[in-house]
C-alpha cells in the first residue's frame, strides 16, 4: 500500500511539472483522482475482500448477487464464466422438474398381466412389472417400505390365484445405459451413484457388512444385504486406525461383480459399507415372486427382464409415488444424487418412450432457453452434479433463481432448499451467525469444488446468489468460512 501511494504521489507531481493543463482542470483531476484513490485505498468492496488472497488468487469464480426487489445486481465477478459446479446442479435439475412435471406429479409403476384369466384363478400368461422411473420403491428414504404385501394383495383381488408363466420386468422407459458415461470410475459402483434403470428398488443399493482384525489384516465379509444371487465382492479391503469409512467399490453397471479397496476401521464385529446393485429390476421381480410363493402361488420358471413390447397387456395396479415436491425435498437437503439422477433421466420421457442421458439434457436446455435464460452457459451431463465435465456460470444460477421466485412453483422449490445453520446439507453453514436461517441454498462439494446457490431472506430483503469456485490455493473447509464471511458482508 505504501508503494501504492508513493507512485501516486509520483504521477501527481510529473503532471504539475509539465503543466499541460489549466489550473481548474488539473485542480479537478487532481480530486477525482484522490477521490478514486481513497475509495481504493480504504472502501475495499465485499467482492474485493473476498477474492483479493492467496486463497482464491489463483481459482476460477463465478459470483452474482442480485437484489430480487430491486431487480439490480449488487455484487458481481466473471458471472458469465462457467465452472464446475458440484452438487449446485440439482437446483437445476429440480427446478426444471417442478416447472415441467408439477410439484403433485408422481411416478407410476403398473402391475400388469398378458394372456388369460381362467375361471379357476389360473393366468395363462405372464405377470408384468411395468417400470415409470419411481426411485422409491423399497427406498429407506421415502415411500412404502412394504409395498409388496399391497402388490399380493392386488394380484389377489384381480381373481388371480396361480400364474402359468413368469414374472417380468419392462424397464423400457429408459435405455439400458444405467450409469451416466461422465461419471469417473472412483465413484461408479458406490451407492452413492448406483445406475438409473426404468425399475428402481430399494435406493438400487445393498450392504456389505464387514468384520475387520487388527491392523494390517484383510476384513471378512459376514453378510450382503439383500442377497442377491450371483452378486460377488473381490475384496482388497485393509483394516487401519482410521476411524470412518475410506471403501470404495468398482464395478460396470450390469456386471454381478464389485471389486472394493480401501480402509475400514480395525478390529470392528460389524461395519456397513454400501454398494451399488446390478438389476434392481431383476431383484424386486424376485423378492415378489418369494411374496407369491409364501402366498400359495407355484412357479415353474424364475423372473426374468426380458420382453416383447408388442404383446398386449392388462393393467392389475398402479403404484404412486410420493409427490414430486416431496422428492425433490429429499433429493436438495439431503443432496441425493440417486433421487436427483432418477427425475433427470425421467425428464428425456417428454421427447421419447424410451429416454436417455441425451435426451433429458436436451429437454432441460430447450425449457430454459424458452424462458430466455443463457443456456450457452450451461454445461450440463447429468442431473446431480458429480460429472467433473459440467459447467454452469453464477449468471445461469441467479438467473433460474430469479425465475423461481416468480414461478406457481415457488414454494415448493424454495422449501425444498437445505436452511443455513439448521438443516439439511446447511446445519453448520453460517450457522450461529446473522444469517442463520435466513439463507435457503444448495451447496456443491467435490474436489477442488465448492459452490453454493440459492436465496437469502435478511430484514425484509431478498437477495438470489450464486458462488463458484473451482481449484482454490486451500481445503475447501478454508473456501466454505471465506464464502461465509462474503455473504455476511451483503446488505
Amino acid at each position: 500500500m505504501a508503494q501504492l501511494l508513493y507512485s501516486s504521489i509520483q504521477f501527481l507531481f510529473l503532471l504539475l511539472q509539465y503543466n499541460k493543463f489549466s489550473t481548474i482542470t488539473m485542480r479537478k483531476f487532481i480530486l477525482i483522482y484522490l477521490l478514486i484513490f481513497s475509495i481504493t485505498l480504504f472502501g475495499a468492496s465485499p467482492v474485493d475482500e473476498f477474492l483479493n488472497n492467496n486463497l482464491l488468487q489463483y481459482a476460477n469464480v463465478s459470483l452474482l448477487v442480485k437484489d430480487l426487489n430491486s431487480g439490480k445486481n449488487l455484487y458481481e465477478f466473471r458471472s458469465n464464466n462457467s465452472a464446475v459446479p458440484a452438487s449446485t446442479m440439482k437446483i437445476v435439475t429440480t427446478a426444471t422438474a417442478l416447472e415441467i412435471l408439477g410439484a403433485e406429479f408422481r411416478f407410476e409403476t403398473c402391475l400388469e398381466m398378458d394372456g388369460k384369466l381362467g375361471t379357476d384363478g389360473i393366468l395363462n400368461g405372464n405377470l408384468y412389472i411395468r417400470g415409470g422411473g419411481d426411485p422409491t420403491l423399497g427406498s429407506e428414504k421415502l415411500g412404502d417400505k412394504h409395498f409388496l404385501n399391497k402388490w399380493v394383495a392386488e394380484i389377489k383381488r384381480a381373481g388371480i390365484k396361480q400364474i402359468s408363466g413368469q414374472i417380468i420386468v419392462d424397464g423400457g422407459i429408459y435405455d439400458n445405459e444405467g450409469v451416466n458415461p461422465l461419471w469417473t470410475w472412483e465413484d461408479i459402483g458406490n451407492y452413492y451413484s448406483p445406475g438409473i434403470y426404468g425399475v428402481s428398488y430399494l435406493d438400487n443399493t445393498c450392504k456389505v457388512d464387514f468384520k475387520s482384525g487388527k491392523v494390517g489384516t484383510t476384513p471378512q465379509i459376514n453378510k450382503i444385504t439383500p442377497e442377491i444371487p450371483g452378486f460377488t465382492v473381490d475384496n482388497n479391503l485393509k483394516s487401519t486406525n482410521i476411524g470412518f469409512d475410506s471403501a470404495y467399490f468398482y464395478g460396470a453397471p450390469h456386471s454381478y461383480k464389485r471389486v472394493v479397496y480401501g480402509e475400514i476401521p480395525a478390529n470392528r464385529n460389524s461395519f456397513v459399507v454400501k454398494s451399488d446393485m446390478p438389476n434392481p429390476g431383476l431383484l424386486l421381480a424376485l423378492h415378489l415372486q418369494q411374496k407369491l410363493l409364501e402366498n400359495g402361488f407355484k412357479f415353474s420358471t424364475s423372473p426374468t427382464d426380458e420382453f416383447d413390447p408388442k404383446i398386449k397387456r392388462k393393467l392389475i395396479y398402479k403404484q404412486l409415488s410420493p409427490t414430486l415436491k416431496e422428492i425433490i425435498t429429499e433429493t436438495n437437503f439431503k443432496s441425493n444424487n440417486f433421487y436427483a439422477e432418477a427425475i433427470f433421466r425421467y425428464l428425456g420421457t417428454k421427447y421419447s418412450t424410451s429416454a436417455g442421458t441425451n435426451l433429458s439434457i436436451q429437454v432441460v436446455r430447450d425449457y430454459w432457453k424458452s424462458k430466455g435464460l443463457p443456456v450457452n452457459q450451461l454445461v450440463q451431463y447429468d442431473g446431480c452434479g458429480l460429472s467433473p465435465a459440467d459447467l454452469v456460470s453464477a449468471n445461469f444460477f441467479v438467473q433460474l433463481l430469479s425465475y423461481m421466485n416468480n414461478s406457481k412453483n415457488k414454494d415448493a422449490f424454495y422449501n425444498s432448499l437445505p436452511v443455513s445453520g439448521e438443516s439439511g446439507t446447511l446445519a453448520s453453514f453460517l450457522k450461529n451467525s446473522a444469517l442463520q436461517g435466513k439463507v435457503h441454498a444448495k451447496s456443491g462439494t467435490i474436489t477442488r469444488v465448492k459452490s453454493y446457490a440459492g436465496y437469502i431472506d435478511n430484514n425484509g430483503k431478498k437477495y438470489a446468489f450464486a458462488l463458484l469456485v473451482n481449484n482454490a490455493n486451500g481445503s475447501s473447509y478454508a473456501v466454505t468460512k471465506k464464502m461465509e464471511k462474503f455473504l455476511l458482508l451483503i446488505e
